[in-house]
């Protein structure tokens, strides 16, 4: 009895323990129901519904570029795109074998596609070319009935009417690379293009405008089902530049065959109308697609067709920096103007021989004949008593040495060096020898064209220290913006000593014993005043010297000397400067200044300056085809 007693009361026990277990777990399971089902009712109900529907961005349109009269550099075309859906295509390879038949394919296209379908879902669909020619438009379309799963789909493509002529400045897009992913939701769109260079990269927060958005119902597959809602994303601003288009397209024209840069400017503005860079190239084909054949032309072209040489070529400046050792000089009161030095063709310092570009010499030179006619040894002279130090000085005080933020991406600084630079930079202390080659523009001294432009034109305007500037107003729904221009300092100069400059430079274009008299304005009212220069690029020998074997044409191509002009006009009253560096050209006076001379004849003639300001497009017309 006992045991059948205990077994009873055990039983009992358990009973109680595993229905008390069971009376928990049941008013869990309720407490957790009441608390999905009323008191987290509402964010699961979100939960669902942001499953069940998706937010896909609407890219917006670009923005427009426009030259200073709004003649259109940059604008947005209709892209005809050829896509596939590999689900409704059945057989894929089929498929891209019968569209081969009725356009190109190439071998990469067609093996990026069938790559893509197998990692992507099969209702996803795949971009198999894009720029579709009209014709080849037609021809998909014709035969639709045959190419179940094929469509064709319509965006935008930027395009380049002007291409290889703005294109150092307008720049091009391209697609998003890893390093340039952000928070921006847009660049991570498959299609999407961003500024790679020029004005495009400068202004691509502007241009890219806001993303529009739609909202799609979709299965759990990720299947869209219907649209439900869309919302309009805002364009990308236009954008006016300064340059003039018609001028950009005869400096480039105007340098034919010849490799190097042209810069012109408003000396009191500051507005670059014109800054071509040659060769060029078209960025219609990166936008296009560029090719691994044209990749490899562009990067192995021994001129540099993809370098803006205007902001990014450094120089040396050669004797069109002696305006600058000039008024270092007569700043510092160590050289008078009617000073006169003897010029034999050489200058001795040491053991070495410093010679002239004029073999015999120039005899007794005072400064404006210094400077009209060139003379070497006149400024190695000027500068030995000058000294580095603050020849560098007034060159800082022109713009060299340091960028001047025209921007545009890329400008290089060039260098201006001093006994400090030097000794920090190669360990070495600062040589006389050296001061007297910097003296003529030589040596360790690097200018870029810009900033030969904006000397000319702060020496033209009477020393106001003119920054240059190539972005004009902005429109933003179809209303300018323009931008505040702050008023630009004087630079202190005493306008005698900018006087006596600017005599040189007259006598160098207009005076027979000029440097660059054969390349002088006849018209009287156009007439311009500038200074020549010739950069060796490589030492000549004593040897050579003695041989007389110098001549440009004697060398091969890369060894000839750099050919340099600067310029302003009209003389009476200066209105546009002007930069010119023919790279292996020679002669300053016989290569640089017959283009820099048409240049300053043609925009006179333009004077786009005194038209019509920069005004913006009243109506933004349809992107079409």
């Amino acid at each position: 009895m006992r045991g059948e007693t205990g077994r009873a009361n055990l039983f009992t026990r358990r009973a109680f323990i595993v229905g008390g277990a069971q009376a928990l777990l049941t008013a869990g399971l309720a407490g957790r129901l009441y608390q999905l089902q009323v008191v987290e009712s509402e964010r699961y109900t979100v939960l669902a519904d942001e499953n069940r529907i998706n937010m896909q961005l609407l890219p917006p349109a670009r923005g427009r570029i426009f030259d200073r009269f709004g003649r259109i550099l940059a604008e947005n075309r209709l892209n005809y795109r050829l896509v596939v859906v590999p689900e409704a295509a059945l057989d894929l390879d089929a498929a891209l074998s019968k569209i081969a038949a009725l356009v190109t394919i190439e071998d990469h296209d067609r093996e990026r596609v069938l790559r893509e379908a197998r990692r992507k879902e099969v209702f996803v669909p795949i971009m198999v070319r894009e720029n579709l020619t009209w014709e080849e438009v037609s021809q998909i379309e014709v035969n639709a009935p045959d190419l179940p799963g094929v469509m064709i789909d319509v965006g935008r493509r930027r395009l380049y009417a002007f291409g290889a002529d703005t294109v150092h400045i307008v720049g091009y897009v391209g697609a998003v690379t890893e390093s340039e992913l952000t928070d921006d939701p847009l660049l991570s769109l498959p299609d999407f293009r961003i500024g790679k260079n020029g004005a495009e990269k400068t202004l691509e927060t502007s241009l890219r405008g806001e993303a529009g958005a739609r909202q799609v119902e979709v299965n759990a597959y990720g299947r869209v089902i219907r649209e439900l809602g869309r919302r309009a994303g805002r364009p990308g601003d236009d954008h006016m530049l300064t340059v003039d288009l018609g001028l950009q397209q005869y400096v480039a024209a105007r340098f034919g065959d010849e490799s190097g840069s042209a810069v012109v400017l408003d000396i009191h503005s500051g507005e670059i109308l014109a800054l071509a860079s040659l060769p060029s190239y078209d960025p219609n084909m990166f936008t296009a697609g560029i090719s691994n054949q044209q990749w490899r032309e562009l990067i192995s072209h021994p001129r540099f067709p993809l370098s803006n040489k205007s902001i990014t070529g450094q120089y040396s400046p050669g004797s069109t920096f002696k305006m600058i050792v000039a008024l270092a000089a007569l700043e510092g009161g160590e050289v008078s103007p009617g000073h006169r030095f003897y010029c034999p063709g050489y200058l001795e310092l040491g053991n070495r021989r410093f010679r002239c570009w004029r073999r015999h010499g120039h005899g007794h030179v005072a400064m404006v004949k210094g400077l009209t006619q060139s003379c070497d040894v006149y400024f190695y002279e000027v500068a030995k008593r000058v000294g580095i130090d603050r020849i560098a000085a007034m060159a800082e005080r022109f713009g060299f040495g340091r960028t001047l933020d025209i921007e545009l991406p890329g400008e290089k600084p060039g260098l201006v060096p001093t006994s400090d630079w030097k000794l920090a930079a190669i360990g070495e202390p600062w040589q006389g020898g050296e001061t007297l080659v910097v003296g003529i523009g030589q040596g360790y001294l690097l200018t870029t064209p810009l900033q030969l432009a904006v000397m000319v034109a702060r020496i033209a305007n009477g020393g106001i220290a003119v920054q240059p500037r190539i972005l004009g107003e902005t429109i933003r729904d179809g209303q300018p913006l323009a931008p505040e221009r702050p008023a630009f300092p004087t630079m202190g100069m005493s306008p005698a000593h900018l006087d006596i400059v600017r005599e040189g430079m007259l006598n160098v274009v207009n005076d027979p014993e000029g440097t660059a008299y054969r390349a002088r304005i006849e018209e009287p009212t156009l007439a311009m005043a500038g200074k020549t220069g010739s950069v060796q690029v490589r030492r000549i020998s004593e040897s050579e010297h003695r041989s007389g074997v110098v001549k440009n044409e004697d060398r091969p191509w890369k060894e000839r000397d750099h050919a340099l002009f600067v310029a302003y006009a009209p003389i009476e009253r200066p209105r546009y400067g002007v930069a010119v560096v023919v790279e292996h050209g020679g002669s300053g006076g016989s290569v640089a200044a017959p283009i820099a001379r048409d240049i300053l004849r043609e925009v006179q003639r333009r004077d786009p300056s005194a038209r019509a300001p920069l005004l913006a497009p009243a109506v933004r017309p349809s992107e079409s085809a």
